[in-house]
């Protein structure tokens, strides 16, 4: 594993993945590979140009690493740009190449232009992935205007059909799973919110559409990738007119110019990319891995349980009633408070306030001091919520650096949500941000951020940039990394929570900032199980923050919504205040239950077992790393006729040790003295042999089958004897 280069070809491989790139004996990058490893460095193919067919040039099948349009090729470009003295487009051909451990960097130039471009290789191989990434240098005199830079162009293996699997959605209805099979033509994904968006991740997933040669959840291959990036995005899934099919994946062009004087130099996000024989499931756990031990702020993160007070009191904030709910947090088991919208400046609804972070003196006379040694003296941490990058037009703030809006000279500035946003493209408003919450967490015993973010944009100008004002897409961005690393350099024992409006920003690029992510505003268990499905292709349940609500609290019983929000980082959101003494009780056992098997839920193995999209029982388990133990949830959500259970195969487990189920009375199971009916009533509640124990391979062949009725649902634990 690792680099090996040689004769002007480099080859790349991690886990079971390869990636390989040679020169023609013009210069040109050619990508030869993209797959499965193959046995000997021999195997891979020569880096060879096209063939020529009819009408078309030689360039027009080349897969060259980085895409131009040269010389006739009309297939979509992985970069383009044009420069102040005429000249259009690139030719990029080999300058150099350096190989450092486990990376790789390829230095092209384009002679017209005087442009560098370096394309940087990782190998990561503890988690099976590569990443690369892309800058472009002017070392010309002419000023260079950038139209397109792409992350990556992955050529796709020749004579297959293709389907591509990604995630789309909306605001309540986020991370929806797709496919779509690869069309003659282009499939384009993309945001141009400046955010990544409710509407998807940049993420693919391609598999092979021939009849049973797909992927499965433990099985097929997959040819997956991600961008580390958390603003506008384009996907293309190429399907060209001979046949070969193509993936594009980066920052988007749409409304995009980036300047680059002489000696400037810009970098395109990087981006992540494996291949898997090991269906859905092993990428997943390939990207939780990755995610959880390399690419967050705080490596093993595990979340605290917490409670937030939105739910309970909308903008009806005060150190009374937010006490009173602690209170009762406390009791439950609780780690986290958190006080929502509502405690600064003038914030009595959702019309004024935003841009003026200081406690509102009505309602905390005293500052938030008192209110967090309150909270701490119970024995929880305190957080409160911030949305930094947006105004009210009643505000101080904005009355007093209207500036600083985004907009468009001689246009009505559209508000959304009532607000504005801020241009935190401009370092000035870099700087008032980063000062104005430093002095915040440095004022109060601050230990949690929920940062959010609850509006698009709308006229994306930048009268006073010096520069195109089209650069705002990647500078905002930028930006917004900024003034997050910065705090996070001065706080660093701050946990941070990244929310816009549901899971509007979830992507590589927060997952880097941010311990955890708010997935969605929908806390409804059918819809929230649909959601945390698509969520955990990519993302760990480490990061993702789920809350118990009153959403619609009578139709879905509590031990359900309790049951949901357990399988990733748990929190509370009811009004406890209405809740009974007996649901407090209840709410404090699962709470309790929750942080036994809490290091299994964040640090262990997802298999997820039984689809949620499937039909009325879902189910999933998280495996410990050394197969000592695993968790299995099953939910029964949807009112039906009396049905029969599907048989729930365990997977993940070592095949020759054995496995006894603990604490659970709800398994019947298809062994020796079990129930052979199966059906829920008739149950001699045997879990297997004599002693209770199967082995790891007969949990997965025979299966358990689970004792659930209508809107129920359990939790069961497994554990080595």
């Amino acid at each position: 594993m690792g680099i090996v280069a040689r004769d002007r070809y480099w080859l790349l491989e991690s886990g079971s993945t390869a990636f390989a790139l040679g020169l023609d004996d013009t210069g040109v990058l050619i990508q030869t590979w993209y797959g499965p490893r193959l046995p000997r460095f021999e195997d891979y193919p020569a880096a060879l140009r096209g063939p020529i067919f009819a009408m078309e040039y030689t360039m027009q099948q080349t897969h060259q690493d980085l895409a131009t349009g040269e010389a006739g090729a009309s297939d979509e470009r992985s970069i383009d740009a044009f420069s102040d003295s005429g000249l259009r487009g690139f030719v990029l051909r080999f300058e150099a190449a350096a190989v450092e451990g486990d990376t790789l960097r390829l230095t092209l130039r384009d002679e017209g232009h005087g442009a560098i471009v370096v394309l940087t290789y990782r190998v990561l191989e503890a988690f099976g992935l590569i990443s690369r990434s892309v800058s472009v240098r002017n070392a010309g005199s002419a000023a260079l205007h950038l139209t397109r830079l792409f992350s990556g162009t992955f050529y796709l293996p020749q004579s297959y059909e293709f389907t591509l699997n990604h995630l789309d959605g909306r605001w309540g209805d986020e991370f929806r799973m797709q496919r779509e099979p690869f069309i003659h033509g282009v499939i384009q994904r993309e945001s141009r919110r400046m955010t990544t968006s409710h509407g998807g991740v940049p993420y693919f997933a391609v598999e092979r559409s021939a009849p049973g040669l797909g992927a499965g959840e433990e099985n097929g291959a997959l040819w997956f990738g991600s961008l580390d990036w958390s603003g506008n995005w384009k996907l293309l899934a190429e399907r060209t007119r001979d046949g070969r099919s193509i993936v594009h994946l980066g920052i988007n062009d749409h409304d995009f110019v980036y300047d680059l004087k002489a000696g400037e130099e810009f970098a395109a996000p990087d981006l992540f990319f494996g291949y898997t024989e090991g269906g859905f499931g092993a990428m997943s756990r390939s990207w939780h891995d990755f995610v959880r031990e390399r690419h967050a702020p705080r490596r093993n993160f595990v979340p605290p349980v917490v409670y937030n007070s939105w739910y309970a009191t909308l903008f009806d904030v005060n150190v009374e009633g937010q006490s009173a709910l602690a209170d009762k947090a406390a009791a439950m088991g609780v780690e986290m408070f958190v006080i929502d919208d509502g405690w600064f400046k003038g914030r009595f609804h959702d019309r004024a306030g935003l841009g003026d972070w200081s406690p509102d003196p009505s309602k905390f006379p005293q500052g938030l001091k008192p209110l967090a040694d309150m909270v701490h003296a119970r024995g929880m941490k305190f957080g409160v919520w911030i949305e930094p990058e947006m105004v009210n037009p009643d505000s101080d703030l904005y009355r007093a650096h209207e500036d600083w809006i985004i907009h468009f000279p001689g246009r009505e500035r559209t508000l959304g949500r009532n607000q504005s946003m801020l241009n935190i493209g401009r370092a000035d408003v870099q700087d008032h941000l980063i000062d104005i919450f430093d002095r915040l967490l440095s004022g109060t015993a601050i230990d949690f951020i929920k940062w959010d973010m609850n509006r698009n944009i709308s006229e994306p100008g930048w009268p006073s940039h010096d520069r195109d004002q089209r650069e705002i897409w990647v500078r905002y961005v930028e930006g917004l990394y900024r003034i997050w690393g910065e705090l996070r350099r001065r706080h660093p024992n701050v946990i941070w929570e990244n929310c816009s409006g549901g899971g509007g920003r979830v992507d590589l690029g927060m997952m880097a900032i941010t311990e955890q992510s708010w997935a969605s505003d929908n806390t409804l268990p059918p819809a929230r199980l649909d959601i945390q499905e698509g969520y955990t292709q990519l993302f760990p349940a480490a990061t993702m923050a789920a809350w118990v609500t009153d959403e619609h609290k009578d139709a879905f019983p509590l031990d359900l919504r309790f049951h949901v929000s357990m399988a990733g980082a748990l929190g509370v959101g009811g009004n406890l205040l209405e809740w009974t003494a007996d649901e407090l009780e209840t709410a404090r056992q699962h709470v309790a239950a929750y942080k036994g098997i809490r290091p299994l839920v964040v640090a262990g193995d997802l298999y997820r077992l039984v689809s949620p999209r499937s039909g009325a029982f879902s189910a999933l388990m998280y495996v410990a790393k050394d197969k000592s133990e695993a968790v299995l949830f099953a939910y029964r959500l949807l009112p039906s006729r009396p049905l029969r259970n599907p048989l729930i195969r365990l997977a993940g487990l070592d095949e020759n040790a054995l496995y006894r189920i603990v604490d659970s009375g709800r398994v019947l199971v298809g062994a020796q003295g079990s129930n052979p009916s199966g059906y829920p009533g008739t149950s001699t509640r045997s879990t297997g042999g004599s002693d209770g124990a199967l082995s790891g391979k007969a949990w997965a062949q025979i299966g358990l089958r689970l004792d659930l009725g209508d809107l129920d649902s359990t939790i069961v634990r497994i554990k080595r004897v």
